[in-house]
């Protein structure tokens, strides 16, 4: 029963040793092939003989199995977040057709998954937009109009109303403020009017007010343009940094910064709270694993690594437009 579990080598290389075997042993008991005064020095020929084509089957099945295996183990990882990492076609034709035919599937499948996420990433941020103007237009609208009704009313009233009215009246201001918060998260006007900047700033102010983490910016003059998409995936991945580090690890400082790289852009953002609690997957889950998507869509790569003085850091570099 654990026969046909061993690997394919070993099983190969199995049924040609007992082959052999069996072949020799015909040879040397077959009725006047050895004799009676020299058997002891033929059977010792015949020990060694074997012994060398069963050393030599075992290296030539290395050989041409090896790439089978190396296949085998490529099929067990690839992951197609890490785009390009290809086998090289060795061994005998049939072992290269096959490894060809591996490399030629994930060509497609990577290209599937990048048209795939490009089209879920732009009906994502177009529902964004959406919801973010009708925050914008219509909610806040309401709430705006509500806040003029309620500053109409004046001193109208007794000082027990008009003290229930400000009351309303600041919790209708809140309520204004949070559906702007929100729309702006949706949708960052200032990106698209002023540029990744401008954003980043306005994003890092908004997150230092909301949790009280320290953020230092350092932005490098003269940055290469970037296109639209390579901006929006800067943009989120910084949104999506902060938001980790708010939530997960208990930092007290965040240093952000943009400096330009070998015909790219690179961002980093550092905290120093309490860092890596456990090793992360491969290319990690949630958050995580929509930043390297979106990194790869436009053409970037992301790592996440232990910051140099504890806590985290998140790295993206993306191309410059037409680089």
């Amino acid at each position: 029963m654990g026969f046909p579990r061993l690997p394919l080598l070993w099983r190969v290389f199995a049924i040609n040793a007992g082959l052999l075997l069996v072949g020799t042993l015909v040879l040397a008991l077959a009725p006047g092939r050895i004799h009676a005064r020299i058997a002891v020095v033929e059977t010792v020929d015949l020990v060694i003989g074997l012994s060398v084509m069963i050393g030599a089957n075992l290296f030539l099945l290395r050989r041409t199995i090896a790439p089978v295996s190396r296949l085998v183990e490529r099929m067990r990882t690839v992951d197609l977040l890490r785009p390009g990492e290809r086998l090289a076609e060795r061994g005998g034709p049939e072992v290269r057709d096959v490894v060809r035919a591996f490399n030629h599937m994930l060509d497609r499948l990577e290209d599937e998954r990048h048209e795939s996420n490009r089209r879920a990433l732009a009906a994502q941020e177009a529902e964004r937009l959406r919801v973010a103007r009708h925050l914008h237009d219509a909610v806040g609208q309401v709430l705006t109009g509500v806040l003029l009704q309620l500053d109409a009313l004046g001193n109208a009233g007794t000082k027990k109303q008009r003290d229930l009215v400000d009351e309303t009246k600041n919790a209708v201001r809140s309520a204004v403020e949070e559906v702007r918060r929100i729309a702006q998260e949706l949708r960052p006007q200032l990106l698209e009017h002023l540029g990744l900047v401008s954003a980043l700033i306005e994003l890092s102010q908004q997150f230092a007010r909301q949790s009280g983490i320290e953020v230092e910016r350092r932005f490098e003059p003269n940055l290469p343009v970037l296109t639209q998409e390579a901006e929006l995936a800067v943009y989120r991945v910084t949104q999506e940094s902060l938001t980790n580090i708010a939530r997960h690890a208990d930092a007290s400082r965040v240093v952000l910064t943009l400096a330009p790289g070998a015909g790219s852009v690179v961002l980093r953002v550092v905290d120093d709270g309490v860092g890596l609690h456990m090793p992360l997957p491969q290319n990690g889950a949630g958050g995580l694993r929509g930043m390297r998507e979106r990194a790869i869509l436009v053409g970037g790569a992301l790592a996440v690594k232990a910051g140099p003085g504890g806590g985290v850091e998140v790295r993206l570099e993306v191309p410059a437009a037409g680089a």
